[in-house]
């Protein structure tokens, strides 16, 4: 990271509640910031899509037309629609320790390219596989998209001679797992609604009712009707992990989620398939940044 530079811009003060700092790219633009005092109902919106990701503190988001409320923490992803409004709350931020989130302002017109681009190479019979859906999504991000997100601030904030090029392929990788995450909410959805299902529909419902199983690919295999190679050619191309690590990102995102509403580690871990408490605590670690612990303490 550019430390000199974002250091410098992110001290020069101007206000105490969303102190911004941009950086500007060819199709998107990135803003640090940092609130300093407890603040309530802070409006949030941008014309263009907005991917937030939170690098200390808390914020609790409001989104009226959705009746949705919730707390909004380091290791996770808020992506608003354009024009999609939110009213923000900053409980815990003080001058010692300040509320800070990075957002990524990104073009339609790059989600538009990126989404032509893996539709282009997408073979599955399934017409627009890959959408941007105008809609809000708050989730745990992995450690891929927070070593991405880091590698971001580092060239939105640099000045090197290949900025510009460097700044398009993170965009392209940000766009490529945001379409990923929302391939996978679609193709859930349109299953629940008993609509014509995909082959890839049925695997995906078929892991997430066997979280806590040990998943044969074999199985897999024939139930989206391919060959081994073909399965996971079409599996890693849609969803940008293969087969074992979603269903592992499937079960820490449940254990995060039984974490926040009191459950006992041992018992999610052994719950959901993990055989050592150890073991289930470092991969949590890994994920979100947290261990399981100190998602038990923020309830309190």
């Amino acid at each position: 990271m550019n430390t000199s530079v974002l250091t410098r811009k992110r001290q020069r003060l101007d206000v105490l509640i969303e102190n911004k700092v941009s950086f500007a790219g060819e199709h998107a633009e990135l803003s640090i910031y940092d609130t300093y005092q407890d603040a309530q109902k802070v409006a949030l919106h941008s014309s263009e899509l907005l991917f937030c990701g939170m690098i200390s503190g808390k914020k609790i988001m409001h989104v009226a037309d959705s009746q949705y409320h919730s707390a909004f923490l380091p290791n996770q992803s808020f992506v608003l629609a354009p024009r999609q409004k939110v009213l923000i709350d900053f409980p815990d931020a003080s001058l010692n320790n300040p509320t800070t989130c990075l957002a990524i302002e990104i073009s339609t017109d790059k989600i538009r390219q990126v989404v032509d681009a893996l539709n282009f190479r997408q073979e599955i019979s399934h017409d627009d596989f890959f959408q941007y859906v105008p809609k809000l999504v708050h989730s745990q991000h992995n450690a891929q998209t927070q070593q991405l997100l880091q590698r971001m601030i580092t060239l939105f904030s640099e000045n090197e001679q290949h900025r510009d090029y460097l700044i398009e392929l993170s965009l392209n990788e940000l766009i490529t797992r945001l379409l990923q995450q929302q391939s996978r909410d679609v193709m859930l959805a349109s299953c629940q609604q008993q609509t014509t299902a995909t082959p890839l529909d049925n695997v995906l419902i078929y892991i997430e009712q066997h979280l806590s199983d040990t998943i044969e690919i074999n199985t897999l295999c024939k139930i989206a009707c391919m060959s081994r190679s073909k399965f996971y050619q079409q599996f890693k191309l849609a969803f940008g992990v293969t087969p074992a690590v979603w269903q592992q990102q499937l079960r820490l995102q449940q254990a995060y989620r039984l974490l926040q509403t009191g459950e006992r580690i041992s018992q999610v871990c052994y719950q959901l398939g993990f055989n050592d408490p150890s073991h289930f605590s470092r991969v949590f670690k890994n994920a979100f940044g947290s261990a399981p612990k100190h998602v038990i303490k923020q309830r309190h």
